[in-house]
């Protein structure tokens, strides 16, 4: 079945982005799909980095370490079906802790960190829409990469609001505060 053409006054739900053929990458917040434009190719060097740091460390442990295109169904409950779900983003990585969470469409709730790598064209998504869709949802970690400045900044949840933790550079380290001795070599990274 071809996409539909996307009224603006219609809210979807998981239900509609499961039956659309492949078209890209799609996140649903509150009802509404966001194209996603492929990554650069420092988009993917550096989530490949972030990504095999965190595998390497959670060997042998409990959390899984997932790469983008990977759904988590923010909000999603026991129960629900997928017309249900009127939230799904693909955050870059996606670190769970509660394996209980993850199904074969991807994971059902909050994962405890999200790192998302900001493009040009979703600068404001990530700081912003992702920033408070992430806050709101629970996710305990969330840190905000940017290739352009070749920065991280972390954001721990605390009393249903981030707090900025960490700021970091090029050559720094940065701790993922959830992870106890997990530390991330940025110079590896950028």
């Amino acid at each position: 079945m071809s996409r539909p053409s996307l009224p603006q006054e219609k809210r979807y739900t998981l239900a509609d982005i499961l039956d659309w053929d492949a078209c890209g990458q799609i996140e649903l917040i509150d009802g509404i799909p966001v194209m996603m434009a492929p990554p650069a190719r420092i988009h993917q060097k550096i989530s490949g980095e972030l990504f095999g740091q965190i595998r390497v460390y959670l060997k042998g442990k409990e959390c899984e370490v997932y790469a983008a295109p990977f759904a988590v169904r923010l909000f999603e409950q026991e129960g629900d079906s997928p017309k249900d779900v009127g939230n799904m983003a693909e955050p870059d990585i996606s670190v769970i802790c509660d394996t209980s969470k993850l199904d074969d469409i991807g994971c059902k709730g909050a994962p405890n960190l999200v790192i998302e790598i900001l493009s040009p064209s979703t600068r404001r998504h990530g700081r912003i829409t992702k920033f408070n869709l992430y806050r709101r949802a629970g996710v305990r970690e969330y840190w905000i990469v940017d290739p352009s400045e070749q920065s991280v900044q972390s954001f721990i949840l605390e009393n249903s609001g981030y707090i900025a933790r960490d700021f970091a550079v090029n050559y720094d380290k940065i701790k993922v505060s959830i992870l106890n001795n997990c530390v991330i070599d940025l110079a590896q990274v950028f």
